[in-house]
């Protein structure tokens, strides 16, 4: 259940604010932020080290982020299954998908961030689909843009369905951030309280920072949080591994 909050204001200073919250089994292990990959020595961010690549990924040069979630639709045969980690990568070097065996991935939602557009393409296992966002705020789950794709019925759409409830609104009432160089909580002001969780309990369906006991050792939950800001200076890239602490932010860019 990972989210990405992206605001799109082409006249702001910063035009571009994208959060990133990852949802995983936390015994996956991953790590942070870095550049790790040689044939794309630009990029940084967080590797995943079981099926390689990473959910979200920094051009600092270019002024790009990219961002993955996991779609809905038709699976992908088990054998010769591509890693949906290699994504943000290929996006955030390139700014393009270029030629990929799409059946080969599971469904996705990608989001391209640069200072003048925001991109998402939703591949459902039979049809990819590419959309520019509007100016302001959108938030994207893994029912879809806006939830658009929820399921009546279904647990976990119910939980996205909580979370956009009571975040979405408090994210477009929040002053918008613009952040300069300032340490993490002035940089992002009102927002950072938000992605600190607003006082959610954890095992709240509303919750952004979900921490879910499945049983039988396992373990679901929110596992990182990236803040990155697009502007004409740069990029800054704030990075919690873990979430709901005020204290545990770095500054990767």
């Amino acid at each position: 259940m990972c989210t990405a909050v992206v605001s799109f204001e082409p006249s702001s200073p910063v035009p571009v604010l994208l959060v990133g919250v990852r949802d995983e089994f936390v015994a996956r292990s991953w790590e942070p932020p870095d550049r790790y990959w040689d044939d794309r020595p630009g990029l940084v961010g967080g590797r995943d080290l079981r099926a390689g690549g990473t959910w979200l990924a920094v051009d600092p040069d270019a002024r790009r982020v990219a961002t993955v979630l996991n779609g809905r639709g038709r699976m992908a045969p088990p054998d010769g299954r591509a890693t949906r980690g290699g994504l943000p990568l290929r996006m955030a070097a390139d700014g393009k998908l270029g030629e990929l065996d799409l059946p080969a991935f599971d469904p996705f939602y990608l989001v391209c961030a640069e200072t003048d557009r925001v991109r998402l393409w939703t591949w459902n296992g039979e049809t990819l689909v590419e959309r520019s966002l509007t100016p302001g705020l959108h938030m994207i789950v893994n029912s879809g843009l806006e939830g658009e794709g929820r399921l009546e019925g279904q647990t976990e759409d119910a939980y996205m369905e909580a979370r956009l409830a009571h975040f979405r609104p408090r994210f477009a009432a929040a002053p918008r951030p613009v952040p300069g160089e300032g340490p993490v909580a002035e940089a992002w002001g009102a927002w950072f309280a938000l992605v600190a969780g607003d006082g959610v309990a954890r095992t709240d369906r509303r919750a952004l920072l979900p921490l879910l006991d499945l049983g039988d050792g396992r373990v679901w939950g929110t596992t990182s949080v990236s803040l990155t800001a697009l502007s004409a200076r740069g990029v800054r890239y704030d990075f919690s591994a873990v979430p709901g602490d005020a204290a545990s932010w770095n500054r990767v860019l």
